[in-house]
């Protein structure tokens, strides 16, 4: 009788937990984002904000991609621009530290660099797409694009599931195929993809910490794995006992010593008491950081004699196993390394992740359980990229940076939906062979055509030249490979996925494929969100002023000229005018007859249609003409 009792209540709790399942998990969404990564996560959180029902299909346990997945938790963003989603993540994770006394303020052997660890970067993300649905674990296996419906690989079987927009945020691009979408693949363009192509290195990258009475004996493995002594050879170039002690000039004296390592991408640590920020005179302080220096794959190693990884560890899932856990090795040696040749009592961090990666399946006993708290992925730095009907290449990049700066005006992309900030950085696969000849590019370029400032996004990047109902997030824009290596970092990820998320809700508000919402539509909305769209700033308009969205989109469009341009010499515009002298729109001025009247011409000319206005007062301020203008703009 009891058996039988046992019985019904195991299979009243399988039919539960089925129904529950079944009860979450809809068969139709108006969003299905391919991936929880940077651009993933925050696609989701703004699109379910405009009112859509969003499902994340999540090929790992975490969100936040290279971010916390990857454990590359020290944010890179030299351009300190923070606004949107980003912002507000970054806020999030400022709070959450403060709770503890700790500063965020960690990495890159400076006080102004951001940091965390992944496990807090998920749990705040998690809070943030409360009103998504997500599957774990998860992979999208094929696409019908016609009937718009994904078949979803799940543990619990394969689940066919309709949507009216696909976002393919993955960290390789891997949607891009699947959906029959063209696509940029090292220098070629598919089906014309060359083997013989190079792509950036990955980094499978790790977090360590210190244990001030020793490193546990599970944690410290007596025996290296395969190849050591390559990698031992290859440390040594980076790291001694007797190292270099790094004093903050470039370029770094190499090998540096484990202090100075350590600074380098070093993060708060919740289990440790005290505070330390990235000042010199805390280096000795700190206990908890990212290795990610040295460790790239195949970094010095090569492949085929050449620098970077080969193209088809994007086209070929054995040869991306393979060179995965590869890179996996490396990272591993260097935990031994610093263990045994330097005799540091630092290991992996037994409180963040732990899930053994599939990649360490194989790997010998004393090795797994420094695997189970490695991140579950590596650090992609380069993905197949979405061939548009425009590609943007660095020569635009550098241009639009130049606005505003030494006498330069407007070169502003009119269409843009965010703004970045970082150097034409491509770690392998930099010879002008690896680069795309067509579209301008060249190894010279790097240096030629860098950044000399914050630049703007363009939205017609994520858009495919010709594929409906289907956008690109993360890093798989259309670019090119330069480009990409300015625009694959956390920071301008997460904003460009904002970006998709809120082009994706407006094309299904407004019945219309993406390719064709006037960039407005999807402008206006960011801006009210907070997001910075506009190189030039302003000192009268803060983000907290009640027309800062208004300014922005009449900045971008050149709807009204300002009372004063910014003007810079040499130092990056930045959002909190700390650098650079910002200009003066005067908002709160009066609006003449004239201008107001030439508003009206720029806008219907822009938009293409006459504005219906309501009546206007005898007397506005320059900022309520410019939201009056907008808003008119907004409902064409």
């Amino acid at each position: 009788m009891l058996k039988k009792i046992f019985l019904l209540i195991a299979i009243f709790i399988t039919l539960s937990s089925a129904s529950a399942y079944a009860e979450k998990f809809l068969t139709s969404y108006d969003i299905v984002v391919a991936g929880g990564g940077t651009g993933g996560t925050a696609a989701a959180i703004q699109a379910s904000r405009m009112g859509m029902s969003v499902l994340i299909v999540e090929p790992t346990y975490m969100l936040g991609g290279q971010a916390t997945a990857a454990g590359v938790s020290t944010m890179d963003d030299m351009s300190r621009i923070e606004s949107g989603i980003y912002k507000e993540f970054i806020d999030r994770v400022k709070k959450y530290y403060s709770g503890m006394k700790k500063s965020i303020n960690t990495p890159y052997w400076k006080e102004h660099g951001k940091a965390f660890e992944p496990s807090v970067g998920d749990k705040i993300l998690k809070e943030m797409t409360a009103s998504a649905d997500i599957l774990y674990h998860a992979n999208i296996i094929e696409v019908d694009n016609n009937e718009r419906c994904v078949s979803v690989q799940t543990p619990e079987g394969v689940k066919e599931i309709n949507y009216k927009i696909l976002i393919d945020a993955t960290e390789y691009g891997d949607i891009l195929p699947l959906a029959g979408a063209r696509y940029r693949s090292g220098n070629g363009i598919s089906p014309n993809i060359s083997k013989n192509s190079f792509i950036q290195d990955i980094t499978w990258t790790a977090i360590i910490r210190k244990y001030p009475e020793g490193v546990p004996e599970n944690l410290k493995p007596k025996n290296p794995l395969p190849d050591y002594e390559k990698a031992k050879k290859n440390y040594k170039n980076y790291v001694t006992a007797n190292g270099f002690d790094f004093h903050g000039k470039y370029p770094v004296k190499m090998p540096v010593n484990l202090i100075s390592h350590n600074a380098y991408r070093a993060v708060p640590d919740s289990f440790t008491p005290g505070s330390y920020t990235g000042a010199r005179k805390n280096w000795a302080k700190i206990t908890k950081t990212g290795v990610n220096w040295g460790n790239d794959y195949p970094g010095m190693y090569m492949l085929m004699n050449h620098y970077g990884l080969n193209v088809m560890f994007l086209e070929d899932k054995e040869t991306r196993a393979q060179m995965e856990r590869d890179a996996l090795i490396k990272t591993l040696h260097f935990i031994y390394y610093i263990q045994h040749e330097l005799g540091a009592d630092w290991s992996i961090d037994e409180n963040e992740y732990g899930e053994i990666p599939e990649a360490a399946k194989d790997f010998p006993h004393e090795w797994k359980e420094i695997a189970r708290h490695i991140p579950p992925i590596p650090y992609v730095r380069e993905s197949r990229r979405v061939l548009g009907a425009y590609t943007l290449n660095s020569k635009a990049v550098h241009e639009n940076s130049l606005s505003w700066r030494n006498g330069h005006k407007y070169q502003e992309f009119s269409d843009a939906i965010a703004i970045g900030g970082y150097n034409l950085d491509l770690h392998g696969g930099d010879d002008d062979d690896d680069i795309e000849r067509e579209l301008g590019e060249k190894q010279s370029s790097i240096w030629s055509n860098i950044p000399q400032g914050p630049f703007q996004v363009p939205m017609k990047i994520l858009i495919p030249e010709s594929t409906d109902n289907f956008l690109a997030a993360e890093k798989n824009l259309s670019m090119s490979r330069l480009v990409s290596s300015a625009l694959r970092l956390q920071p301008i990820t997460m904003m460009t996925g904002q970006a998709a998320g809120a082009l994706a809700a407006t094309a299904i508000k407004l019945n219309l494929q993406p390719r064709d919402v006037h960039p407005l539509h999807v402008q206006k909305r960011l801006a009210e969100d907070g997001v910075v769209l506009s190189l030039c700033c302003y000192s009268d308009v803060p983000r907290e002023h009640k027309n800062f969205a208004g300014v922005q989109i009449a900045s971008l469009y050149q709807l009204l000229r300002p009372r004063t341009y910014p003007s810079m010499e040499g130092a990056n515009i930045n959002s909190s005018g700390t650098k650079g002298q910002r200009g003066r729109f005067a908002p709160d001025k009066l609006i003449t007859k004239k201008d107001f009247e030439d508003m009206i011409a720029k806008a219907e000319k822009i938009m293409g249609e006459k504005l219906n206005l309501p009546h206007i007062p005898v007397t506005m301020t320059r900022g309520d003409a410019v939201d009056m203008i907008v808003k008119a703009m907004d409902e064409i």
